[in-house]
């Protein structure tokens, strides 16, 4: 039986369709990752106090960033300015099928490595996070130069 929407273990959460409760699944098994109501009637993706992301609806995915990670992004055509307040440093990102729910989850992991690097350069990373290899994981991800070159001030600037 097909269904539009699964209710998920969220308590106060409105229901999510298929497509976003899977990408929810996956980023909030991250370490550290809290999946908790946005107050615009979304979800969002915390690690501590910093948000990671967030959803609206089916389709849109906000992920906020340092502008010139952002402008990279936009640049590269990998994500579009924010659909509200474009000269920000966040991005929007439509999902429409199963490849932008994966490319979904490639923004939300280069927005949680970014954010881990941070906590581990403020020294204020727990140890949960201890477990993640930022550098591996970002050499894996296959960036392009200049986001490469970002996550390489962050490891030169410990």
């Amino acid at each position: 039986m097909f269904r539009p929407y699964v209710e998920n273990s969220y308590p106060g959460f409105p229901r999510l369709g298929i497509r976003m409760a899977s990408i929810e699944d996956e980023v909030s098994a991250w370490p550290g990752i809290a999946a908790e109501p946005h107050r615009f009637n979304g979800r969002e993706f915390t690690l501590g106090a910093r948000e990671v992301g967030h959803v609206h609806g089916e389709r849109l995915l906000d992920i906020p960033f340092a502008k010139r990670i952002r402008d990279v992004l936009v640049e590269e055509g990998e994500a579009q300015e924010h659909h509200v307040i474009p000269e920000s440093g966040w991005i929007s990102f439509r999902i429409e099928g199963d490849a932008d729910r994966e490319h979904a989850v490639w923004l939300l992991r280069l927005s949680y490595l970014y954010n881990v690097a941070i906590l581990n350069n403020q020294g204020a990373a727990d140890g949960e996070l201890d477990t993640i290899d930022v550098e591996q994981e970002v050499a894996s991800m296959d960036l392009n130069e200049d986001l490469s070159a970002v996550f390489d001030s962050l490891r030169t600037s410990q």
